[in-house]
């Protein structure tokens, strides 16, 4: 059986580009495919930058594609850049059809979850890493946005280091592990400090919400920076319909500290989810015994005070600090370990997608 020119087009059409997580047909990045004596096939691949840091998976995924056309008995990909004007003219047509998350992401078909926690040092943003990469992991199309600009860490969780890509003037999220990332880490060196004021702070969250293609995303993670100051503040009046999770250890001092940012989400009218009580316990890793290195309760006490449920309670294991360490959501590493089904647990039982609140929104008026 000889493979024609068109299965072997809607073959490689249908793979998704990992960054704008479309399909390459639809984005236009397909040029000429061809089908030879032999059951050779050939096809140009476009790419949206001659620099794409994907180019080597692309490639590799519209070969396997072709290649599972009957009749195919090889493949060759031609890589090139996307002529200079059609590049634009997507960009464009991108940016029409991004929905801003200060406009209210998806319409309501998003569930936004803001991972806070009122001190630093208790895990924040391995939580949250890892509840994004196990929601992944479920199926669901996931973004996290490290809004820790002073203390980013998502880069390193997720064992990525590079400058997103950039059509136009918008930019596109950095993929790792099925998540759509987005970080100030990824603008600069690994050991550079952000010295920066408010009023900037400000500006880059706004460009982070509003210039991003985070497409049709199921949910959205944010990793909030630790406290009750003028960062979290303004990423809460910046989205609407989203839902707070605190995570604290069960050390006293921690679940005191924590509890300021139950009384913020009170006083802001954000909704809390509930609690995420984190290095619970460590876990041996030969016999599996637990020790409450931290103490107990912290966990249960704070999720009373704030009248919403305790999540869960995740251990502190080997398995964890190892797969932090060589940037690998432990979900994925490990998924065995204590610490991953726990954090696997949690990620299925948050709640779904909030209904757009029309409180505080301009409405269009019709006159009959």
């Amino acid at each position: 059986m000889r493979a024609d020119a068109e299965s072997v087009r809607r073959a490689a059409a249908a793979v998704l580009d990992p960054e704008i997580g479309r399909p390459l047909g639809e984005l236009g990045m397909l040029g000429e495919v061809s089908v030879g004596f032999g059951g050779r096939a050939r096809i140009q691949l476009r790419l949206t930058t001659e620099t794409c840091p994907l180019a080597d998976s692309l490639r590799a995924a519209v070969d396997a594609a072709a290649g599972s056309v009957a009749g195919v008995r090889s493949v060759d990909v031609e890589v090139v850049a996307m002529p200079a004007l059609e590049r634009t003219e997507l960009a464009e047509r991108l940016r029409r059809e991004a929905t801003p998350l200060t406009g209210g992401l998806g319409g309501g078909r998003t569930a936004v979850y803001a991972i806070a926690s009122g001190k630093g040092g208790v895990g924040k943003s391995t939580v949250s890493a890892n509840l994004a990469a196990a929601l992944a992991r479920s199926g669901k199309r996931v973004g996290l946005l490290d809004a820790d600009v002073w203390g980013y860490s998502i880069p390193q969780l997720f064992g990525v280091r590079r400058a997103p890509v950039v059509l136009g003037e918008l930019m596109l999220p950095v993929p790792a592990y099925g998540v759509a990332l987005m970080s100030i880490g990824f603008f600069v060196t690994e050991d550079q400090p952000v010295v920066w004021r408010g009023p900037m702070m400000h500006k880059a969250m706004e460009q982070f919400l509003n210039d991003t293609y985070w497409g049709e995303l199921d949910a959205l993670l944010i990793d909030l920076p630790p406290g009750t100051g003028d960062a979290t503040l303004t990423l809460l009046q910046l989205i609407p319909d989203i839902t707070l999770v605190a995570v604290t250890t069960p050390q006293t001092t921690a679940r005191i500290v924590a509890t300021r940012v139950a009384k913020m989400a009170a006083e802001t009218g954000v909704p809390l989810a509930g609690v995420i009580e984190n290095m619970s316990a460590s876990e041996c890793a030969q016999c599996h015994a637990h020790t409450a290195v931290f103490g107990t309760g912290g966990g249960e006490q704070l999720a009373a005070e704030a009248g919403a449920p305790l999540l869960g309670q995740v251990p502190l294991d080997l398995a964890l600090r190892d797969a932090a360490d060589r940037g690998v959501p432990v979900v994925v590493d490990a998924p065995e370990a204590g610490s991953a089904r726990e954090l696997i647990r949690i990620a299925g039982s948050l709640p779904a997608a909030r209904r757009p609140s029309i409180a505080g929104r301009s409405l269009p008026l019709a006159v009959t």
